[in-house]
């Protein structure tokens, strides 16, 4: 299905904040794409433009087989015959992560399959309205950066904690959406203090 005028600019949007979060959690994308002008998405993706068209396939730049696709399905309902395309299409392309930017919300029973998904592919579900602005670049987000697993052992050895004592983070957060976290993963989140000058916290994703 061809998309409108507004849609394009719409799209555009999204498809830039998309791209921000996938360098976000490392993934391979150049400035130019991000930085991409809307006379050049228009010429990239044509005057026929549709959202099919905008699908993305990353690599992880420090290891090439984490790989994520991004579909933009131009589906107007979202049920289990859509979901179970995509799940395909990433089995077959040994791709075990993915992202549906989607216009409309999936019906329950394709909602149910989603969540079932986790023993070959997780599939991650974002609405467009969710994209147009990238979250963590507004002024009252303060900056979150991803532990290693190295990491996460060694602020629980230096703190002398357990993970149960860290302060929590809700998995369906908005930032913990866009790193794309899992439970158990923790965070380290810097702010700026009038008396600290930087005050950093932790968070465990629950």
């Amino acid at each position: 299905m061809v998309v409108s005028e507004k849609e394009v600019t719409k799209l555009y949007r999204v498809h830039r904040t998309i791209l921000e979060m996938l360098r976000d959690r490392n993934y391979l994308v150049l400035d130019s794409e991000v930085n991409m002008s809307i006379e050049e998405f228009k010429a990239k993706f044509g005057e026929n433009m549709k959202r099919v068209d905008l699908t993305i396939l990353k690599a992880n730049k420090d290891d090439p087989s984490d790989q994520i696709y991004v579909f933009f399905p131009d589906n107007n309902k979202i049920g289990v015959q859509v979901v179970t395309t995509y799940r395909n299409r990433m089995i077959t392309d040994n791709v075990r992560r993915g992202i549906l930017v989607l216009q409309v919300q999936v019906s329950s029973k394709a909602r149910a399959e989603l969540a079932n998904l986790s023993a070959k592919v997780r599939m991650e579900v974002f609405m467009e309205d969710e994209l147009l602005v990238n979250i963590t670049q507004h002024e009252l987000v303060p900056k979150h950066q991803v532990l290693t697993d190295a990491e996460k052992k060694e602020l629980l050895k230096t703190y002398t904690c357990q993970e149960t004592q860290l302060p929590k983070m809700l998995i369906t957060d908005p930032v913990a959406k866009y790193y794309g976290l899992n439970r158990g993963q923790v965070v380290r989140i810097t702010r700026q203090s009038e008396t600290a000058g930087v005050y950093i916290t932790y968070r465990i994703v629950i």
